[in-house]
């Protein structure tokens, strides 16, 4: 992959020294003010989450349609993204992402305070939160390639998997210390306090966005936005390694990564807790994200990252499985840490990988597609598996889809030697 040929005016302090730590990223300016207001939008959008998961559960006529319920919220999410990530990438590349970033989180921001609106004037029913749903989900799915494509420009590119690595820790340790406020929040004042406090949080990052350097376009090619999209597919698809860690994404978006959707009706049904109960199983994966994602930025430099991506993705398949074997709280919350931590190292790994072999003005397209995998597919399987609980029971989906994803995975990495050279 060739260098930014604008990077030495983007990074405002000189390289660093060939020895540094995992943290060195933090070093650059610009690099931290985008963590951080990440890092504090996180907390919000973690409490808005937690809520959310639980409202939805609450606002089923019977328990046997809870798992149906959150899969529709799924669906609502599901769909924006699978229809705008093309777009998005494209815009990624084109756009200044300082812009983008701005115009995401107000969004973001409003829709978040119609929703707190709603539910503490107790008009926010069903379809209420699909609609907001598919709302933040059309606007987060423009909001990731932007904000992710931008880190390398940010930071050298010996720093940029610590970067990533950072990044996911300023998503993961939100999800412990956002349900661990959002728990005693819903128990006291409702769900609406949540909301209300994910809206003020993207203010964090508008602020930000605010204060850093405007960075020009990395893509000039003025082909038509139809052409510059099948150009991003098809570096894709045509890229012995990335087609494969797309593959594997999508086998475990659609039948291990949803099991985070079930979460509210594994606990209030499989497991029999209430709130206090479901923010701990919820916090538990936090935690579990949390050390994967500090695991992982220690991890920046490691050679084979291949044998990371695919061992990680094993384990979080088989994970899913034993929990939905699991019928005892405590348990149940060491297996949650397991599977976050796994969770967040496959996640990551694909990230790294799709970073460090994009060039730079296909970047944005390319992690478009790791993006409306996430964002898109993840939602999309929450309705698969939702489904299925419903007829089958949350635990025994949980069992099958986690077995079925991490043998995809398992065969990827002995069937294609090209991953294990990486």
């Amino acid at each position: 992959m060739r260098e930014p040929s604008h990077l030495p005016s983007e990074v405002e302090e000189p390289p660093p020294r060939p020895r540094t730590s995992a943290f060195a990223p933090l070093r650059y300016r610009d690099f931290r003010l985008l963590w951080s207001g990440l890092f504090l939008s996180n907390i919000g959008g973690w409490m808005q989450i937690t809520a959310m998961g639980y409202l939805v559960a609450t606002l089923a006529p019977q328990p046997k349609l809870a798992p149906l319920y959150l899969g529709l919220v799924g669906l609502s999410r599901a769909v924006p993204v699978l229809l705008l990530s093309p777009l998005a990438g494209l815009a990624a590349d084109r756009l200044p992402r300082r812009r983008v970033l701005f115009v995401t989180n107000l969004a973001m921001l409003i829709l978040s305070a119609l929703l707190a609106a709603l539910t503490y004037v107790h008009r926010a029913n069903l379809g209420v939160v699909l609609a907001i749903s598919a709302g933040l989900a059309g606007a987060l799915s423009f909001d990731s390639p932007a904000r992710q494509s931008w880190v390398p420009i940010l930071v050298p590119r010996p720093l940029v998997a610590s970067a990533i690595g950072l990044n996911s820790v300023a998503f993961n340790l939100p999800s412990v210390i956002g349900p661990a406020f959002a728990g005693p929040l819903i128990a006291t004042i409702g769900v609406a306090g949540c909301f209300a406090a994910n809206a003020v949080s993207f203010l964090a990052v508008v602020v930000a966005v605010a204060f850093m350097v405007p960075v020009a376009p990395s893509s000039s090619h003025k082909e038509s936005a139809a052409e510059s999209i099948r150009a991003g597919l098809r570096f894709l698809r045509g890229h012995p390694v990335l087609r494969w860690v797309i593959v594997c994404l999508v086998a475990s978006a659609l039948l291990a990564r949803p099991f985070f959707q079930l979460l509210p009706d594994y606990a209030l049904h499989q497991l029999g807790t209430g709130v206090i109960g479901y923010t701990w199983i919820i916090t538990a994966n936090g935690v579990g994200g949390f050390l994967g994602a500090l695991l992982a930025t220690f991890l920046g430099g490691i050679r084979h990252r291949g044998a990371l991506w695919a061992w990680a993705g094993v384990g979080l398949g088989l994970g899913v499985s034993l929990l939905g074997l699991t019928h005892v709280l405590t348990l149940a919350v060491v297996e949650l840490v397991a599977i976050g931590a796994m969770t967040l190292i496959f996640v990551n790994s694909s990230n790294v990988l799709i970073q460090m072999l994009s060039p730079d003005d296909m970047r944005g397209r390319a992690i478009s597609v790791y993006s409306m995998v996430l964002l898109g597919f993840v939602p999309g399987g929450a309705l698969l598996l939702g489904a299925l609980g419903s007829l089958m029971g949350v635990g025994w989906t949980f069992f099958a889809a986690g077995i079925a994803a991490a043998a995809v995975i398992g065969w990827t990495w002995f069937a294609k030697p090209q991953i294990r050279r990486v």
